[in-house]
């Protein structure tokens, strides 16, 4: 965030792609005005930051649940409460990332699955108190997509091609998902085709979780 003042709109994704950021209200701060400075107003928000660090119970440290915390959920909360004032009166729409590991259980994950599940609540409540204000929210909750933090997690299993093929063979679709899978979901949610739509959480994982026995 060493631009954070810069008020260039090539500055802006270089201080929006940097998930660290979000652990410092400050900086939230500043990068909302920055953003204040180029944009008149903003119509939608994507909450999209996250990081997971995979460890046990027992190997689980305090800054490793604040850091999963702040980063995926409390950034959320901060970076939405800052960026309200600049929606305008005829309202816009806010898409949070959730996951399926908000309501699904995997080894070693758990701030990140409560990171997640906070993310479904937050959502709920944000779409309760900015109704008013014609200001929809909803969250997408996707599966196994193919993004760096699963090359991250692939790179730390014994059998990253065993994983590989056994996660895509749990899609009763037959793969895994995108990028552009859940840029889709998110562009409809932002979209007026979703305008009576707020307060969801809308799985994108590929039939993944409608499975009794995976």
């Amino acid at each position: 965030m060493e631009n954070a003042t810069d008020t260039s709109r090539a500055a802006l994704p270089a201080i929006l792609g940097m998930p660290r950021w979000l652990r410092e209200p400050g900086q939230i701060q500043e990068a909302i005005a920055a953003i204040g400075r180029v944009h008149v107003q903003l119509d939608v928000l994507v909450n999209n930051a996250a990081i997971e660090i995979e460890k046990s119970l027992d190997r689980l440290t305090l800054e490793d649940w604040n850091r999963v915390l702040e980063i995926n959920l409390r950034g959320a909360f901060l970076l939405t409460q800052a960026v309200i004032p600049l929606f305008p009166a005829s309202g816009g729409a806010i898409v949070n990332i959730s996951s399926i590991h908000a309501t699904h259980a995997f080894p070693d994950s758990i701030p990140y699955a409560c990171s997640k599940a906070g993310m479904v609540a937050l959502t709920r409540n944000l779409a309760l108190e900015l109704a008013s204000r014609r200001i929809r929210v909803n969250c997408i909750s996707p599966g196994y997509i193919g993004t760096r933090l699963w090359e991250q997690y692939l790179r730390n299993s014994a059998d990253p091609k065993a994983v590989s093929e056994q996660t895509t063979q749990l899609h009763p679709l037959g793969r895994r998902g995108t990028p552009g899978d859940v840029s889709q979901a998110a562009l409809f949610l932002a979209s007026e085709g979703s305008e009576f739509v707020t307060g969801t959480d809308f799985v994108v994982d590929g039939g993944l979780t409608v499975r009794a026995h995976p």
